[in-house]
């Protein structure tokens, strides 16, 4: 088995350890020179892509590539969709099963009711609309390529080194208070599970990876606070809070998100809200990263 992580970084990196193996070369992709040396710490064999070429090392190793998954965000059109063209059956002989990360985003606002797979897409952002058409893309190539593609929507990330007691210990956290406001999270650790499982069964189409317990996000804050000892910041409207841009429409979406699908399939999360995994990283102690 070669699994190629195109945009190897947070949830790639995780993804690459739930594949790590006897008998299984991993490999991934940064663009930043600087990341090389930490993927491969990692057990990645590490490869430069800036989404506009690739370079010939890289070239070669798609050849033996079974399992290819895609995390880099689109843009204006999926990078490697682009450069792959009509030429995947040559340039990925080998191939059996695609994944795809992408994003609960792409549901849109659904004034806090229930969403799943089935619900009709309706996003809000430039950047979702992007992320719908790049799951399209792989999912037509999955068909024309006759392998499994699995869409993997993933809620808000987290894990070790990117949580809410990083931000309190750093002073950056924020207890924002929006009435009804609801998001659904996900730790990083099940992201790298779900797509091991999802290539192991073989299977393709759409799929939730995200929590059981969606919840306001001033109460993850909280709960941080009280494992950690220490006062949450004071509350903030919303409506009058600094924000930037990008912040102000994530909180434009309101919805819960099913995974039931998934757990239909089979899976079980190690991580299913975030009480037990907030409790977890602050009881082992590796919050702060590895």
């Amino acid at each position: 088995m070669h699994v190629m992580i195109f945009g190897c970084g947070y949830s790639g990196t995780a993804i690459a350890k739930a594949f790590a193996g006897a008998g299984v070369r991993v490999s991934g992709t940064t663009r930043s020179p600087d990341k090389i040396d930490a993927l491969r710490e990692n057990g990645i064999e590490a490869f430069l892509f800036d989404g506009e070429s690739m370079e010939e090392g890289l070239h070669r190793a798609l050849d033996g590539v079974t399992h290819l998954v895609q995390s880099i965000a689109p843009g204006k059109a999926d990078p490697l969709l682009r450069l792959l063209g009509k030429d995947s059956a040559r340039l990925l002989p080998k191939l059996e099963w695609i994944g795809y990360l992408s994003t609960v985003g792409v549901y849109g606002d659904h004034q806090g009711a229930w969403v799943s797979e089935e619900t009709p897409c309706l996003p809000v952002s430039g950047r979702s609309t992007e992320r719908l058409e790049a799951e399209e893309g792989w999912l037509a190539m999955g068909r024309e390529r006759g392998v499994p593609a699995a869409v993997l929507r993933l809620s808000g990330i987290y894990g070790p080194g990117r949580n809410a007691f990083c931000n309190l210990d750093k002073g950056t956290a924020r207890r924002l208070i929006k009435k009804d406001q609801v998001f659904n999270r996900i730790r990083v650790e099940d992201i790298g599970a779900a797509t091991r499982f999802l290539s192991e069964h073989g299977l393709g189409g759409i799929y939730n990876v995200t929590d059981d317990r969606p919840g306001p996000p001033q109460d993850v804050i909280v709960e941080a606070a009280r494992l950690m000892g220490v006062e949450p910041p004071p509350e903030q409207a919303f409506e009058t809070a600094e924000l930037t841009p990008m912040a102000r429409t994530f909180y434009g979406e309101n919805k819960r998100v099913s995974n039931a699908k998934l757990k239909a399939a089979g899976f079980a999360f190690s991580f299913p809200n975030y009480p037990m995994s907030l409790a977890q990283l602050w009881q082992d102690g590796r919050w702060r990263g590895e």
